[in-house]
């Protein structure tokens, strides 16, 4: 009498070697045609997906902690965002908002306008991609201030565009060879566990924003010249990094004083996946422009620069945008919003703090742990070789990742040693249990 094994329907289930002998030749092509400047970390290879689990081509399933690195907040195919999607579609694809009209760009930005921080009057940019709304806020802070020079922070990542590749800081690999860049002065972000000035949380005084004043201003950047301050209210490829709320306090002040405008890049940790809408909210901080893509749209390329209506001051012709703001975006972006307002934001809350409060317990229970943080769905941690001397182990991180894609898990490495756990808004506690447990599986591995 043949046994069957039982397969639960949200967890995943490995049915092949991996990468398969299907995935196997379709990564075999892909070398021959595609960019070498993709980076791809283990060999998954998709054919669908449902909420967070998604299936290859050999019929293995995951369980997606990256989301399409933080893009697909309502999950893998929300059956109520494809309905939107598939009634637009029937509708009409294509009419490009910046020269003519269709209601559904007005409902967007309307709401977008409302839900930003500060309950200020707002003006809404669609672009496309995360890269097109900081270069949109680029232009636009040029252009509203007169000045043409920036402020932002080493181990940030604002796209890799020119404009946007000049502000990020996140790795040499993505910028070499592709100078001269927009004038941008970097300083260190601030991060209380590994302060770049050696400070102890008790102590820190965010000595990088003080840089700014007593050093920058008085040496080599004239304050008069900076248009903008634009930093991630909490940083995303430079490692997850939660930084005390003094820190954008003293940011909106230094901003304030110099008539410099502050931009905060939320493309990551935006739309919901901190717990807020906007991570900014946990800061109590409201900045003058705000860069939103990934999780907008659940999928589908769009992005929105929103800023002060004073800021957004351009005439007609300044900057525009064939594609962004496509219709089909935007009926994905609305009802990705009913869904976070509904439901998603309060689920990232709640998992997010079952999460950290498990997860707090690793730097005990394992050695290879240093440090544990996030907000809400947005969380990541850290590889170490000793925990006293906080000494990253990028070789760990890396090994991790690798381990858990071979138990069906999905995660990504972000910073230098850091795993960042960005899952679909729409994981179930098991789903979270899962994924924990095989991370400790894991950690418990590369111990032996």
């Amino acid at each position: 009498m043949s046994t069957q094994t039982f397969v639960h329907p949200l967890l995943p289930s490995l049915v092949t070697p991996l990468p398969g002998p299907k995935a196997a030749e379709i990564i075999e092509r892909d070398s021959a045609v595609l960019s070498p400047s993709y980076t791809r970390c283990y060999p998954l290879v998709m054919k669908r997906g449902e909420g967070a689990i998604v299936e290859d081509v050999d019929g293995n399933r995951f369980l997606d902690f990256n989301a399409g690195i933080a893009v697909v907040a309502s999950g893998h195919s929300h059956p109520r965002v494809v309905a939107a999607i598939q009634k637009q579609a029937a509708d009409f694809l294509h009419m490009s908002g910046t020269d003519f009209y269709y209601e559904s760009m007005v409902q967007l930005a309307e709401k977008l306008a409302a839900l930003a921080p500060g309950g200020l009057k707002r003006r809404v940019y669609f672009g496309n991609s995360g890269a097109e709304a900081v270069e949109a806020a680029l232009k636009m802070a040029r252009y509203h201030s007169g000045r043409d020079k920036f402020i932002a922070f080493l181990g940030a990542f604002h796209g890799r565009t020119m404009g946007a590749l000049s502000l990020t800081g996140s790795k040499v690999a993505q910028r070499r060879g592709f100078g001269p860049m927009l004038p941008v002065q970097h300083i260190p972000y601030a991060y209380c566990y590994r302060c770049a000035y050696g400070k102890e949380p008790s102590t820190c005084n965010v000595e990088c924003v003080k840089v700014i004043e007593n050093t920058l201003f008085k040496t080599i950047l004239p304050a008069e010249e900076v248009a903008a301050i634009i930093v991630e209210p909490i940083q995303g490829e430079g490692g997850y990094l939660v930084p005390p709320a003094k820190f954008h306090e003293e940011l909106r002040r230094v901003a304030d004083k110099h008539g410099i405008l502050l931009i905060h890049d939320e493309v990551q940790s935006g739309m919901g996946r901190t717990g807020k809408m906007f991570a900014s909210e946990h800061f109590g901080v409201s900045p003058d422009i705000v860069t939103l893509a990934k999780g907008i749209a659940s999928g589908l390329p769009l992005a929105a620069t929103v800023a002060k209506a004073e800021v957004m001051n351009w005439p007609p012709g300044a900057h525009a945008s064939t594609f962004g703001g496509n219709p089909v975006s935007i009926a994905s972006a609305l009802t990705t919003i009913e869904l976070l307002e509904e439901s998603l934001i309060e689920n990232a809350a709640t998992l997010g703090s079952y999460m950290l409060s498990r997860m707090a317990q690793w730097p005990a229970r394992f050695p290879c742990v240093g440090d544990v943080r996030g907000r809400g769905l947005m969380i990541g941690f850290e590889l170490v070789r000793d925990q006293a001397t906080k000494e990253r182990a990028p070789e760990l991180r890396d090994r991790l990742e690798q381990m858990a894609f071979e138990r069906g898990l999905l995660v990504l490495g972000c910073g230098q040693n850091s795993i960042r756990l960005c899952p679909p808004l729409v994981i179930t506690k098991d789903q979270a249990d899962f994924a924990l447990d095989t991370l400790e599986e894991c950690m418990q591995a590369l111990q032996h």
